[in-house]
């Protein structure tokens, strides 16, 4: 007995909302969900182009970051995320997205309060919510949607829903925001 070659596309299982971290106009015709980790190096290094790709399609392209730190791996990503939603309770994750991409080297707990305190957070109020954890259910929510959509490594990205397994190189991933709006 043979069994037939199966192709399936990977779907993104939980939509965008709003609770959702969004870089870019709501009303984009390209949603780019992007599932990554603070410390890995790979999700590092597509961070630029992700920039890139936002400032070229601004008018058709938004990002959405989840977390999906590979604590196993990455001994300080899980602080790393959770210092990230100390800085979205207070109006200012991608500042601190940013810092964290731009800085991969400097994730320790001494260098996260300087992030913080450099993006205009009060170390104090911030460093004992970490510490607490506070805020790690909702790391754990980005984690869960990202284990329900087949995530097993980062960075993983779904454009307009369907997993994009392609380069993460600038052209490529233009390419998959200009097909994702013409389909």
């Amino acid at each position: 007995m043979t069994t037939p070659l199966q192709i399936t596309v990977s779907r993104l299982r939980v939509p965008v909302d709003a609770s959702d971290h969004v870089r870019g106009a709501a009303d984009a015709a390209v949603t780019v969900v992007e599932y990554a980790d603070f410390q890995c190096p790979h999700s590092g290094a597509v961070y630029r182009n992700l920039r890139e790709l936002l400032r070229q399609r601004a008018d058709l392209a938004r990002l959405v970051y989840r977390h999906f730190p590979l604590a196993e791996v990455h001994p300080y990503a899980d602080a790393a995320a959770e210092v990230a939603e100390a800085a979205a309770v207070r109006g200012r994750f991608w500042e601190l997205h940013d810092w964290l991409f731009e800085h991969q080297d400097q994730l320790d707990p001494v260098h996260l309060s300087l992030a913080a305190q450099q993006v205009g957070l009060q170390v104090e109020e911030v460093d004992p919510e970490v510490e607490r954890h506070e805020h790690a259910d909702r790391v754990r929510r980005d984690i869960v949607s990202g284990i329900r959509s087949g995530v097993d490594a980062v960075p993983v990205f779904f454009v307009n829903g369907v997993r994009y397994d392609g380069p993460y190189g600038l052209p490529d991933l233009l390419a998959a925001v200009d097909g994702a709006a013409n389909a």
